[in-house]
Order: C-alpha cells, then sequence, then structure tokens
C-alpha cells in the first residue's frame, strides 16, 4: 500500500500519543482498528555469551519514526552483517512502534470541492504506527567481537540513511561475570 503522504509529515511528535488499544477490553478502545506493523523480526544473528563488544545507534532528537522506516534500516544492516560476517553478530532492534498515526483522507480529482468537507470532522482514520524515540535511547543494538567492529559500525551507518532524524553510533566493551 503506498503512502499518501511522506514521513515528514509525522516524524516530530507535536502531539500526545494515541496507541490505547486492548484485546481484554475493546470497547474502550480509542482505536477501533489498529494498523498492522511492518516489523516482523526483532532479534538476528546467533546469541552468545563470548561476545566483547557492544555497538549501539543512538538518537540524538526526540523523533517519531514510522515502522516501516524501522524495517527497512533493520534489513539493509542485517544483510550486510551476514555479507560480511556471518553467524558471528547479535543483532537487536530495540524500539517497538506503539504510537497509531492517523490521516484526514481528502478527495482529489474533478469536482472534489464539491464532494469534500475540508477539514471539518478532521480526526483522522488510523493508517500506520510509529516508534517514539527519546534522545540517547538506542534504536539498535550489535554484539560482536572487538575485531568485527569496522563491519558493524559500517551496517549501522547504512542504517541510519535509511532513517530520517541525526543519530550516534556508541561503542562500548561487555564486562564478563567473573565465574
Amino acid at each position: 500500500m503506498a503512502r499518501l503522504r511522506p514521513a515528514r509529515t509525522c516524524r516530530t511528535p507535536n502531539s500526545q500519543a494515541w496507541a490505547r488499544y486492548s484485546l481484554r477490553k475493546p470497547r474502550k478502545n480509542y482505536v477501533r482498528a489498529l494498523p498492522h506493523t511492518s516489523l516482523n523480526v526483532f532479534k538476528t544473528g546467533v546469541e552468545s555469551e563470548s561476545y566483547d563488544t557492544s555497538i549501539t545507534l543512538d538518537c540524538d532528537q526526540y523523533i517519531q519514526l514510522r515502522s516501516n522506516a524501522l524495517e527497512s534500516a533493520r534489513i539493509a544492516a542485517g544483510k550486510f552483517l551476514e555479507a560480511n560476517i556471518p553467524n558471528e553478530y547479535w543483532f537487536t532492534l530495540r524500539v517497538y512502534p506503539h504510537n497509531v498515526i492517523r490521516e484526514k483522507r481528502m478527495a482529489t480529482g474533478a469536482g472534489a470541492d464539491r464532494i469534500s468537507q475540508g477539514m471539518t470532522l478532521a480526526f483522522g482514520k488510523p493508517v500506520s504506527v510509529a516508534a517514539r524515540i527519546r534522545p540517547g535511547q538506542p534504536v539498535f543494538q550489535i554484539k560482536i567481537n572487538g575485531e568485527n567492529s569496522d563491519i558493524a559500525k559500517k551496517a549501522l551507518k547504512r542504517a541510519m540513511s535509511k532513517l530520517s532524524g541525526s543519530y550516534r553510533i556508541n561503542t562500548q566493551r561487555i564486562e564478563k561475570a567473573a565465574a
């Protein structure tokens, strides 16, 4: 399904979050029909205790990212990691899209001005879901061995090119617990 409006129209969280959807009490929902998320996989690679380096992609600003943008960034970084260091990493998406984005559909074409009501009762219908991200919050995390840190940083740069906003790549050593 094609998006009617570009992502720049909803990337700044300038309104109250709208995410109330309950499976137990459907009559109390504010959101009548929850749009599906594009994200299916949150963790890829091989989980191991032997990794000694954690590299995260941290956000620098308060931003709202749609689920399809997060999915495309995850795929771009995951393919790069799998091509260069197969089965030697643990890649995790650290955010979940809870916030429902509404859109007021407008009539277009010949005679639309006679059919359309403009912005009368312009609450909108749910079209997508997005994750609200705070400054300093990690979006992606890669756990690897230290010699592969350059490849992981390149993968996160590829993911960064798919996302709007500004980001920072942080590297830290994983402390091993004493046995």
